[in-house]
């Protein structure tokens, strides 16, 4: 499961249909309706918000907002109704690790996506994030390659 930080444009097709599917997911085991993924990693910053669903929803919304831009058909009506979250605060380390990895994956299944990117741009977080400054998340699993000693300026 992967609930990116960073904005839903910058993923392909295969990306952007993964979010929605592992979104869908985190809702489902935010509402108790799961037994698998409970004590997943990804879904710590979401049941420490003061409406862990709310946020959950707040973020597919985005994400079903940028498969509308593409013309994808995402069936909104799959997103529990709740009121609009309050923005979240993620550390600049998470965005610029989360990037790194994303670039990896593009290198290797879009390389046209990738070569329309460049590793050094500061990238826009997902519209639910705000950035702090602050290290890689203590949730996080690193990838190797992707050590914490390798920490993105």
């Amino acid at each position: 499961m992967r609930l990116w930080t960073l904005h839903p444009h910058y993923l392909d097709s295969q990306g952007l249909v993964a979010l929605w599917r592992e979104g869908l997911l985190a809702q489902k085991v935010l509402r108790g309706e799961s037994k698998g993924y409970q004590h997943h990693p990804q879904l710590q910053r979401f049941r420490a918000q003061h409406d862990p669903v709310g946020a959950i929803a707040s973020f597919l919304w985005a994400v079903q907002q940028e498969a509308t831009r593409r013309s994808y058909q995402f069936n909104a009506s799959l997103i529990c109704p709740a009121p609009p979250a309050s923005p979240m605060a993620e550390t600049r380390g998470q965005l610029l690790y989360e990037w790194q990895h994303l670039l990896q994956k593009l290198n290797r299944r879009a390389p046209q996506l990738f070569a329309l990117l460049s590793p050094n741009q500061q990238p826009q977080p997902h519209p639910l994030f705000y950035i702090v400054e602050g290290e890689v998340c203590s949730w996080e699993r690193l990838r190797s390659g992707n050590l914490r000693e390798d920490k993105p300026s």
